[in-house]
């Protein structure tokens, strides 16, 4: 049992209408929110220096995908005219102008953090990057002879006009663009060249250690550009270089109504990601605002899409970093997970199963075994089906090559690949031929729905009878991504979640009505209402005086009907626990409306992407794992799975594990103020709590 208060407060004489946008915090400017606990682990003295780096680059590289498709989606929805409000009552244009002056102060933040702080605390380490102030002459020289040989040969200078205009500037590249004086050798003089620095090359530079006066010395390829542009352009004289970088809506528009091939609509919708509207211009902070106008001009961008960069444009390329440099001290230290014991290497996988339910924790506890499942369905020659579902892989999967050798043996493989996941729509369209190629079956699961849920079932025969194993999960068939996430996953062989899985397979595949399902819920059908039905029991519960508690984890919360029912429960006198790791539009702490709801936010070497929804449910606990957070896509537009954990010994580990300790930290959560702000938690006097880090003292080894 949670070993928490469950005691009710008296509710209100008169019930407050939750309905008023006052009590809505806007989903946007929350989802920047969260990058900005991000970026206040960069300062963390109690985290290594590269790891601190790291959260850096982590901000920007969620800024991008803000920027490629929530703010795009804003921006397509001003061009149509459009005027519809979410539950705060913030119109589009009223949202991106919110976003631009929150994202600005955020990213000159983010900057002075890299130059105040971090470069300086690297240098002290022994790892610099050099300005072309800090060259010596020898390092000049060096980096003459590396322009000569790597950059020259491959750079395409483009001086406009008439006969040279504009150029397409790819999506997130980084380009230049130089003021110049003079004529060239046909006598035209626009003034005004661009140019774009290879892809192909990377964005570090290291120097070698002969002409290098510390152990890492850096130079970035933009430096190496600019100090050298004026050779580009012979006879001329370039007066003024300065970095720029255009982000585009990078959301692909397929119609569901009309498209015939999921796959190929794809495939013809991708290369139009790379040069659709812009909807930001990055640009070096020192570029004259004549130059920056001429570039909103030609990108149709306005000044409340400009965003000043006091340094090198897209933070993201110095992850490279990590790989560069071998410095052990400054990064987190190595762990092993842990394998169950139930688990060892060299044991009947099926026969543990049949034992009882395995629940793994990861990255604390081993994603092996879930590889082990799969691979010994593969081999084994009783197995005579395997079904999965696939969204985020990652390159060289281990699942995937199994899957493929157990169709090549001739057992039936079905797979759902879903072709939608965003930004990996590509690897995933070379996923689906690969596995057709090898004889499996490949489908795409439903037009108009993502398929999100985490799923394999396994079919083997066993003596007369056919026995079925299935692993559920809350995050995603990717073994890289299991060490640096935190997820749940389930294998069993519980014969009604098998029944379910099963027809939620045949749902996805088929055509047809499968019928009820037994133990699971589902999106888009019954997780909504029964989410909506259990935060209603606590609050009835509490109304008639009995004990009520609801604790959800989750990775975003929006879903305006949800936050209306737990308005409702906290009216009702429950004591509600959110840990929402990003978007929460819930406000708690207003007076009569959701005094008894605190929410947190975690955020900790590893991110938080497992869902648990814990309801008292008058002392018969309940307690159940998601693929899916309490937003409306969730709910309504992908098929996501939710599944009970009903083994006591299980469930009171989930609730320890993900309740319990995350309640109790008081080193890495954040507190959601009322007015929207985060407010970290301090020890104090106390002993420091660290979920994360308890765990994988714990539970790793």
């Amino acid at each position: 049992m949670l070993n928490q208060d469950t005691s009710v407060s008296a509710a209100p004489v008169t019930a407050i209408d939750v309905r008023q946008p006052d009590f809505y915090i806007n989903r946007e400017l929350s989802l920047i929110e969260f990058n900005r606990r991000v970026l206040d682990q960069a300062r963390d003295d109690n985290i290594p220096l590269l790891e601190r780096l790291k959260f850096l680059c982590i901000v920007s590289s969620n800024l991008d995908e803000f920027f490629e498709i929530r703010a795009a989606g804003l921006k397509q929805q001003v061009a149509y005219g459009a005027a519809q409000t979410g539950p705060d009552n913030l119109s589009p244009q009223e949202q991106l102008k919110r976003i631009a002056e929150i994202t600005r102060a955020l990213i000159k933040d983010q900057y002075a953090v890299l130059n105040d702080f971090l470069f300086p605390h690297l240098a002290a380490s022994g790892i610099r990057f050099l300005k072309r102030s800090d060259w010596s002459a020898r390092q000049e020289g060096w980096v003459k002879r590396f322009f000569n040989r790597e950059l020259l040969p491959v750079l395409s200078p483009i001086g406009l006009d008439p006969a040279h205009p504009f150029p397409r500037i790819l999506n997130k590249s980084l380009n230049f663009i130089v003021s110049l004086e003079g004529k060239d050798a046909f006598g035209r003089n626009s003034g005004i060249a661009i140019v774009q620095a290879p892809r192909s090359l990377p964005r570090l530079v290291a120097i070698p250690e002969s002409h290098s006066e510390g152990p890492y010395d850096f130079i970035f390829l933009s430096s190496i550009i600019h100090a050298h542009v004026g050779d580009l352009f012979p006879g001329m004289h370039a007066t003024g270089c300065y970095q720029f970088r255009v982000t585009r809506n990078s959301d692909l528009l397929v119609d569901d109504d009309e498209v015939d091939d999921l796959l190929r609509a794809l495939e013809g919708e991708l290369p139009s990601r790379r040069f659709s509207d812009a909807v930001r211009l990055e640009v070096a902070d020192d570029c004259p605002a004549d130059m920056t106008h001429f570039l909103t001009d030609q990108f149709n961008l306005g000044t409340d899409d400009v965003y000043q960069c006091n340094g090198p444009v897209n933070l993201t390329r110095l992850l490279a970093i990590d790989e560069l440099v071998n410095r052990p001290e400054l990064k987190y230290p190595g762990f092993v997970p842990s394998q169950p014991a139930r688990l060892a290497r060299n044991t009947d996988i099926f026969d543990v199963i049949r034992r009882g339910d395995v629940l793994l924790h990861h990255p604390f506890e081993s994603f092996a075994p879930v590889l082990d499942f799969v691979r010994a369905a593969a081999s084994d020659a009783n197995v005579l089906t395997i079904k999965q579902t696939l969204y985020r892989t990652g390159a060289d999967s281990a699942i995937v090559e199994a899957l493929v050798d157990a169709a090549r043996v001739g057992k039936e493989v079905t797979v759902v690949i879903e072709l939608r996941a965003r930004f990996d729509e590509a690897a995933n369209i070379e996923l689906a031929n690969d596995l057709q190629e090898a004889g499996a079956h490949v489908v795409y699961g439903v037009v108009g729905h993502k398929t999100h849920a985490k799923m394999m079932l396994v079919v083997r025969r066993e003596g007369r009878q056919l026995r079925r194993y299935v692993h559920l999960g809350t995050g995603n068939y990717h073994a890289r991504t299991a060490r640096l996430y935190t997820d749940y996953g389930l294998l069993t062989c519980d014969a009604d979640i098998a029944e379910d899985v099963h027809k939620i397979f045949h749902q996805l595949t088929a055509l047809g009505r499968p019928g009820k399902l037994k133990r699971l819920l589902q999106s888009p059908f019954t997780l909504h209402k029964t989410m909506l039905e259990c935060i209603e029991r606590e609050a009835r519960n509490a109304r008639e005086g009995r004990p009520a508690r609801i604790i959800a984890k989750m990775n975003a919360l929006s879903d305006e009907q949800c936050i209306r029912a737990l308005y409702n429960a906290s009216q009702s006198g429950v004591k509600i626990d959110l840990i929402v790791r990003g978007v929460c539009c819930l406000r708690p702490g207003i007076k009569g409306v959701s005094e008894n709801i605190q929410v947190r936010s975690i955020v900790g070497r590893f991110l938080e992407h497992s869902r648990v929804f814990y309801f008292f449910n008058d002392g018969e606990e309940q307690v159940h794992l998601s693929s899916g957070d309490w937003m409306p896509r969730n709910f309504y537009r992908r098929i996501e799975t939710c599944f009970p954990i009903d083994d006591k010994r299980l469930k009171q580990r989930v609730i320890q594990e993900s309740l319990t300790a995350y309640l109790a930290d008081n080193s890495q959560a954040w507190v959601l103020q009322n007015e929207g702000s985060y407010k970290r938690c301090a020890p104090g006097a106390h002993k420091p709590r660290a979920a994360q880090q308890s765990l994988l003292e714990t539970l790793s080894e």
